[in-house]
Parts: structure tokens; C-alpha cells; sequence
């Protein structure tokens, strides 16, 4: 069963986005609970799938992979098939952080995150444009990063 979240719920959820590794008891704080009450309600949330994992945030510049290429897909095709094709083979390009399908001019934008661009080139023509259907794509360099959520 299902419960509606309410003003709670969604103080749980907006404090575990900035720091998923906050104790229960500072959580249970922050929204005005007792610690049990806290956690019975993150384990709600979990089961309900309202939170699907933690994850950790990472440098990416001490990485070296600072450079964010947003990359337009144009299909040939986009029935039921090449659409499945195209979805289970863009996963396997780690370079690819991000996939979404999009309603427009263009049927996919992928947000690519390599060491630089003679790199995300390499990404590019070998492995984005190798995609099954691929017909087109134009790319968008991103030259400074302004807001990202959670970082």
C-alpha cells in the first residue's frame, strides 16, 4: 500500500538529497522527528521506491573527466525495435552519464562526460555514431558548469 507523502516525507527526501550520509538522529532533527519515527518513515520511502539508492558525489575535475559534452541522437528509424536497440547498446558506452528520449527535432540527448575533447571525439565517433540507427548527431560543449544539483 502506498501512502500519500506528506510535508515530512518530503523534508526526509530534500535532506538525504544533500547528504545522504546524514546520521538518523541529525535527519530526525531536521524535520522535526524523534529518531525512531525517522527512521520508520526512510524505510517507507525506500520500500515505496520514493528513494531508490545513495550515491556519492564525486570531483570530477580530480578525476580528470571535466569535460561535459551534451550530444543531440537523430535515429533513421524509430520504431518499437531500433528505440530497444538503441537503449540497450547507449548503456554500455560509459561515457554516457546521462540518456533521455526526447520529444523534437531529435530523438535522444546524451550528456557525455569525458578527459577532454580529442577523448570525447574518440567517444563520439567510434562508439555514440556505431549506435544501432543512428542517422545524425550535433554536439553542445559545455563551458562552465553554473548549477548541478547536489554538488
Amino acid at each position: 500500500m502506498i501512502v500519500e507523502l506528506d510535508r515530512i516525507d518530503h523534508s526526509i527526501i530534500r535532506e538525504l538529497q544533500k547528504n545522504a550520509r546524514v546520521t538518523v538522529t541529525e535527519l530526525a532533527s531536521r524535520v522535526g522527528l524523534s529518531k525512531t519515527p525517522c527512521q520508520v518513515r526512510m524505510r517507507r520511502l525506500e520500500e515505496q521506491g520514493y528513494i531508490t539508492g545513495y550515491t556519492a558525489l564525486v570531483n570530477h575535475t580530480k578525476l580528470q573527466q571535466s569535460h561535459i559534452a551534451f550530444t543531440e541522437v537523430k535515429l533513421s528509424d524509430t520504431n518499437s525495435h531500433a528505440l530497444n536497440a538503441f537503449n540497450e547498446a547507449v548503456i554500455q558506452i560509459s561515457a554516457v552519464e546521462q540518456c533521455h528520449m526526447i520529444a523534437g527535432n531529435f530523438d535522444y540527448l546524451l550528456k557525455v562526460r569525458t578527459r577532454n575533447m580529442a577523448e570525447y571525439r574518440q567517444v563520439l565517433g567510434e562508439q555514440i555514431s556505431a549506435l544501432p540507427h543512428v542517422l545524425q548527431t550535433s554536439t553542445f560543449v559545455v563551458m562552465e558548469n553554473v548549477k548541478d544539483v547536489g554538488v
